[in-house]
């Protein structure tokens, strides 16, 4: 998988950071990180504090961003798992906790992807609004290749009011 290879990207951190502060601030963190390690950063939504999923009671900063790299998906997430420790990140754990940053390749240019670690598109994208929103600012057009709606689909799709039960 050689040449350039673009990604939809889905940041979010609930937990202050000792050096870079609130958690909206991580996530801007975060993507200069990337810029560092030679990743082009081409868009970057707006961040939204959304209600977080499971045992966390801290609001979250999500962000989406475009991004473009010589790197293929298993590096690309390897670069993505090493950030995440930098900023404090440890693995294992409970799902859905409060973390200091989380990066997550939710669509690429290749495609559909699937490895024990890796899944691309992501998984649970497309029933999240706090990824499609932020991703809705930055690829609205970016079709997923399972369903072959667009973000704006699916967005649509997922915040849609809906009649209520009898």
């Amino acid at each position: 998988m050689r040449g350039k290879h673009h990604y939809l990207i889905a940041l979010g951190s609930n937990r202050r950071h000792h050096r870079f502060g609130r958690p909206r601030d991580v996530v801007e963190a975060a993507l200069i990180a990337l810029v560092e390690k030679g990743i082009h950063v081409s868009r970057v939504s707006p961040i939204v504090l959304t209600a977080p999923i499971g045992p966390s009671l801290r609001r979250y900063a999500n962000a989406a961003a475009l991004i473009e790299t010589d790197l293929g998906p298993h590096k690309l997430l390897r670069l993505f798992k090493k950030l995440e420790r930098k900023f404090g990140r440890r693995p294992g754990g409970q799902r859905w906790t409060s973390r200091v940053i989380d990066l997550d390749i939710v669509l690429w240019s290749g495609g559909s992807y699937a490895a024990a670690d890796l899944t691309i598109p992501h998984r649970l994208f497309r029933e999240r609004d706090f990824v499609l929103t932020p991703a809705l600012a930055v690829a609205p057009d970016w079709r997923d290749p399972i369903s072959g709606l667009t973000v704006r689909q699916l967005t649509a799709r997922l915040t849609a009011p809906r009649p209520l039960s009898r």
